[in-house]
């Protein structure tokens, strides 16, 4: 399965820089300078990339200028499978997990958001509504894909609001 971890948006200035949409957790590192990425165009080698009104802006070291960046245009990039004991998660392995407090269901996942700073779980609520929830270790401990539940210990008012 190929994993989707950002987008061309359009071209930026006249030297082979594009906007970039990650939607990977950790932008930081998949576009890291001297990260090799593939896509349908073929693979592209990251030259430099810096954080931009929540984007990334990027050059690659086969894009000299504005034409070769505007030839990028949508293009879609991916990484390679994730290693099984690397601690992260995909977007698409927390979605759809049941949300458990005090040993009580709560909810379900229904999406991450993610920015710059930090993942948001997006809490489906049972009574109806939903809670963005910080997806850190001090508010969600437990992450168990088998058993296909997220147990977290949120600040009260958290899922009030």
């Amino acid at each position: 399965m190929e994993l989707h971890i950002g987008r061309v948006v359009k071209p930026h200035g006249v030297r082979g820089e594009v906007v970039v949409e990650p939607t990977t957790d950790a932008p930081e590192e998949r576009f890291a300078p001297g990260t090799r990425l593939e896509s349908k165009r073929g693979p592209l080698t990251i030259a430099h990339a810096r954080p931009h009104q929540g984007r990334l802006l990027v050059s690659f070291e086969e894009v000299p200028d504005r034409n070769a960046a505007e030839a990028l245009r949508g293009t879609r990039f991916f990484a390679a499978p994730r290693e099984e004991d690397d601690g992260g998660f995909y977007d698409h392995e927390l979605e759809g997990l049941e949300v458990v407090k005090d040993g009580e269901r709560v909810g379900e996942v229904t999406a991450v958001n993610r920015n710059t700073r930090q993942a948001l779980l997006v809490v489906g609520l049972e009574g109806g509504g939903e809670a963005l929830v910080p997806f850190v270790e001090a508010i969600v401990p437990e992450v168990d894909l088998e058993a296909e539940r997220v147990v977290i210990t949120p600040p009260d008012g958290l899922l009030e609001l």
